[in-house]
């Protein structure tokens, strides 16, 4: 399953700084169940961190989250959860033309 996750940093970026050597030795060990991560930027500061992931299920996601020092040192004001799936770039041929048709059904 694919989650996107969305954290928006406390304060003006030291818990972030503190966190961040841990976190980012943390997540060169978990790369296998990241499809993407990256900082949210504003103004040319981070301010957040983006993530999509690509794990079991929620509760895998979740024994992540439960690792990981952006989270249990808790950097982000607030963090949103959604699950996704990956429509571009295809993941298979023809996969958005299936989907075009399948939205035409469903009018």
């Amino acid at each position: 399953m694919q989650f996107v996750v969305i954290g928006k940093d406390k304060g003006a970026g030291e818990l972030r700084r503190a966190a961040r050597p841990a976190h980012l030795e943390f997540v060169a060990a978990q790369q296998h169940l990241i499809l993407f991560a990256g900082p949210l930027i504003e103004q040319g500061r981070m301010i957040g961190s983006l993530f999509v992931f690509d794990v079991e299920d929620r509760a895998g996601l979740d024994d992540y989250l439960a690792s990981d020092p952006y989270f249990t040192t808790g950097i982000f004001e607030t963090v949103e959860i959604y699950e996704t799936r990956r429509m571009v770039p295809e993941s298979e041929p023809g996969l958005l033309a299936a989907e075009a048709e399948r939205a035409r059904g469903a009018s």
